[in-house]
């Protein structure tokens, strides 16, 4: 993939010769100096050096990375920052709105007091409540001084771009915003700002940034019925972090220390590492979170990514019934022999998959995942392996592993699978070697997953290998989410 030259700069200088411009931009970025005054105090002396004003927007460009605005609030080959991503939800379709600074269409009337209520408590300038695909539930816990450095690049950071917000396809009733109100007093928890800071206790940090601004739970918690997150932070319980629905046919694995389907064989370097090139020896990011890496987590300190690891690997154990481990040399020698036993899936994974994934299903080392014990490929929902399967992937191209690695789909072309067979090697694998996932995915279910985009029915992965789906369905089937589309394979992370 190539850079693209097209599109407009987002980044503007706050010098000039016009001195009233100056003067202009000095009084409204006053209010933002002095609540972010103790970071600039405790901040490191390069950054006082280069002037007040530019270290507070270059702080709030950081800022903006840790929340990773700019993946939802750009539209697939659209303009950053300037919204119209595709937003499904079970009851219709609702768009990223325009955050550049523009007057009309964008947030440039906005006061800083607006946009912290905006961020904490999920109400527009007009009155209106925010629908919660906008995880302001997560940034109710930012600091005064990341929301004012957070404003101050939005303002002075980031180019206004005139662009029309696209309305949501909610018919009504349902499309009425004053029952979002109501959701919000009854789900939403009250603005409780954390107070850290870059470099002290890691572990606060680290719960900072993952229950904050990274607001990972949006996307790794399971929601209630209400479409409500049902855990905020540790103290929720075993469903925090415990893995959520399917995202644009991508499901959010858990993030606790399971060994089975969460990241329990993960070290904290392995943390470390996944969230700034997207591969490690035992995974690589696929789905939602390649857009995660690619526009935000790589780009964060190796300090930040410290305390991100740290503050995960320091959750309590969920407790997860014994497994009895199998013998993976069985499905290994098989495959290796040319010898499928007879089984459809077996021959699908001999001609198709072994090339890359390896007879034994251990991969190569940052390049191709391995499938053997691999908590995305044992999961209690079959979603992602059956979608990559049908649609292909890519594994993003970052700084520090600057190549993309694509996995083709097998829905179309020369080497176009059936149903039947996508089917039985998604079940071969979810079974095969050391793996004791269901292998209960059917032909149907592929069929709508490739004719509809849907992802695959409850029925698909009602049975836990783990005990996790207690926590982890949702209770009106797969689709019972927020679900914005994925930029992986279509945009670069910018």
């Amino acid at each position: 993939m190539s850079r693209r030259s097209d599109r407009p700069e987002t980044h503007s200088s706050l010098g000039g010769n016009d001195m009233k411009k100056n003067v202009m931009k000095r009084a409204v970025l006053a209010g933002a100096l002095s609540l972010a005054a103790g970071w600039l105090a405790a901040g490191p002396a390069t950054a006082q050096e280069t002037g007040g004003e530019d270290a507070l927007v270059q702080r709030g460009a950081y800022i903006s990375r840790l929340a990773d605005c700019v993946a939802c609030h750009t539209g697939l080959h659209g303009i950053k920052y300037a919204g119209g991503l595709k937003i499904a939800t079970p009851i219709g379709d609702i768009y990223s709105t325009n955050i550049t600074p523009d007057k009309e269409t964008g947030i440039g009337t906005y006061t800083l007091a607006d946009f912290t209520r905006a961020l904490r408590e999920g109400v527009r300038k007009d009155g209106a409540t925010m629908y919660p695909a906008m995880p302001y539930d997560a940034f109710s816990r930012m600091s005064d001084s990341d929301i004012a450095a957070l404003y101050a690049y939005f303002m002075h950071g980031v180019a206004p771009v005139h662009m029309e917000n696209r309305a949501s396809t909610i018919s009504w009733p349902l499309s009425m915003r004053w029952p979002l109100a109501i959701w919000r007093a009854l789900f939403a928890p009250a603005p409780k700002p954390m107070n850290t800071t870059e470099g002290s206790d890691d572990v606060a940090r680290g719960e900072y940034i993952v229950t904050g601004p990274g607001h990972c739970g949006s996307c790794h918690t399971p929601r209630g019925w209400a479409m409500q997150l049902k855990a905020y932070d540790a103290s929720g319980g075993p469903a925090f972090l415990a893995g959520g629905a399917p995202i644009d046919n991508w499901v959010a694995p858990s993030l606790r220390s399971d060994p089975v389907q969460g990241i329990g064989k993960w070290s904290e370097d392995d943390i470390v590492t996944f969230l700034k090139s997207g591969r490690i020896d035992h995974s690589a990011v696929f789905g939602g979170m390649a857009d995660v890496v690619g526009w935000s987590t790589q780009y964060y300190t190796d300090s930040d990514l410290r305390s991100i690891a740290k503050y995960l690997k320091s959750l309590p154990d969920v407790p997860v019934p014994p497994v009895t481990v199998k013998d993976a040399a069985t499905t290994t020698q098989a495959v290796a022999s040319a010898d499928p036993a007879g089984h459809t899936g077996a021959s699908v994974y001999l001609r198709e998959c072994a090339i890359c994934h390896q007879n034994d299903g251990s991969g190569v080392n940052r390049m191709f995942p391995p499938l053997d014990g691999n908590p995305v490929i044992v999961s209690d929902n079959p979603t992602s392996v059956a979608n990559v399967i049908v649609n292909g992937g890519v594994l993003p191209p970052t700084n520090i592993a600057p190549s993309s690695v694509a996995m083709p789909g097998f829905a179309h072309g020369t080497h176009a699978l059936s149903d039947a067979d996508i089917a039985a090697v998604t079940n071969f694998i979810r079974e095969g070697w050391s793996n004791q996932a269901h292998g209960n995915v059917t032909a149907a279910d592929i069929r709508t997953l490739r004719t509809t985009g849907a992802p695959l029915s409850f029925a698909a992965w009602a049975h836990s290998t783990t005990g996790f789906a207690s926590q982890t369905p949702q209770p009106y089937g797969a689709g019972w989410t927020f679900s914005p589309q994925t930029h992986a394979g279509v945009d670069e992370a910018q």
